[in-house]
């Protein structure tokens, strides 16, 4: 059999929720079977170097190609061309783990994952520029109504592809992601100490900045769909005023509103802006916090409660979207429009030493559902039946 994978979606070398999906799962995927061959469509003008392991899989083979990603993603939309499918030579199938276009012939099936659809809830926490890209370029409906098989990330997922697109329920296969190993309870034997002091080969001034500080964290994109103006307006209601509040992440769209937030906060001083995080530094933070609050308006899936809990951390989520079904009842979930309620949960995550043990007891054992291997097994045997 001779699968292709659209890989375009690590051009940018970020590492946002598709980004981690795609990476995570074809880690698993091209290893679970020798005879099937992998044909890697990656593609873009200007995009970052790949360095992965199985890449060098020999049932693996990378088509890079340099067309102006927005030159394909128009011919691909108008013109329905060209064929990626003949670009790769003869392929059965075609997995795209993101919905972008991609022109196929009659003879080649489509599986698409999806991951949330947002932007249908909330037009409004988008940039106008993405909000053209996804009517006229990707037309999501349209992709979603082509494909031979979907993915869905989650329940809720799937929900809305049934009552948003009208997709027939029997099309879409519920395969919920996994959580990395890397993310556990107290990470290496120096742990207590800032890295400085532990020997380590790499100075890393992030976490040696936050070592000994007392914080709530929240990790993800900074965006006006994370809520962070009203993490931000509950964290001053707080009756601890040593913590701190530390907001990991990179900067998305909209993003102005929010830096603007904290700057006129009465706590500006305890809120940290971390920027950009290292793979290799995010299971350090998730474990110097003292709990974590993902406070979205809407989420496909939801990644970063499911690392905090993996690390033993008290969870607080929205109870909303996708959240509810992923944390289940190991976490705090409270309404993201509610300042108070959002206040009152951070409060109690601090202070309520049975409440955090309890969520630190039943995170751990929720984030056991979750595993890459299990989610590559289920999306190969997938592929193989489409």
């Amino acid at each position: 059999m001779n699968i292709g994978i659209d890989i375009r979606v690590l051009a940018r070398g970020a590492r946002t929720g598709v980004e981690e999906y795609t990476i995570n799962l074809l880690s698993h995927l091209l290893t679970l079977e020798s005879k099937i061959n992998f044909s890697l469509f990656y593609n873009a003008y200007q995009k970052v170097d790949l360095d992965y392991d199985w890449l060098n899989l020999n049932n693996v083979e990378l088509r890079d190609s340099r067309i102006p990603n927005r030159l394909f993603f128009a011919t691909a939309r108008y013109f329905n061309q060209p064929k990626i499918d003949r670009l790769l030579n003869k392929l059965d199938i075609y997995f795209n783990p993101h919905f972008f276009v991609a022109p196929l012939t009659d003879e080649c099936k489509k599986v698409i994952t999806f991951h949330d659809l947002s932007f249908e809830h909330h037009p409004e926490f988008f940039s106008w520029r993405k909000r053209i890209w996804q009517k006229f370029l990707m037309n999501t409906k349209q992709e979603a109504q082509k494909a031979d098989k979907i993915i869905a990330v989650s329940e809720s997922t799937k929900s809305d592809l049934v009552n948003l697109y009208g997709i027939k329920p029997e099309k879409i296969k519920v395969i919920y992601s996994g959580v990395g190993n890397q993310f556990k309870p107290e990470v290496g034997p120096c742990f207590a100490e800032p890295l400085l002091r532990c020997g380590q080969n790499e100075v890393r001034p992030l976490i040696n900045d936050l070592w000994d500080k007392k914080f709530i964290l929240y990790f993800g994109t900074i965006e006006p769909r994370k809520n962070l103006v009203g993490l931000i307006k509950a964290f001053e209601l707080l009756k601890d005023k040593d913590i701190k509040l530390v907001i990991a992440g990179t900067k998305g769209w909209l993003y102005q509103d929010i830096f603007k937030a904290a700057n006129q906060s009465k706590r500006k001083k305890d809120i940290i802006f971390t920027g950009f995080v290292k793979e290799e530094d995010k299971p350090y933070l998730y474990n110097l916090a003292q709990s974590f609050v993902y406070p979205s308006f809407f989420e496909g899936f939801g990644f970063p409660p499911l690392e905090a809990m993996a690390c033993g951390i008290p969870t607080i989520v929205s109870a909303n979207s996708s959240l509810p079904e992923v944390v289940g009842d190991a976490a705090l979930m409270v309404n993201p429009k509610n300042i108070d309620e959002l206040a009152w949960a951070m409060e109690e995550s601090l202070t309520n030493n049975q409440l955090r043990e309890r969520l630190i007891k039943k995170g751990l054992a929720q984030v056991q559902k979750f595993s890459w291997q299990k989610c590559a097994k289920k999306t190969l045997k997938v592929l193989e039946n489409s």
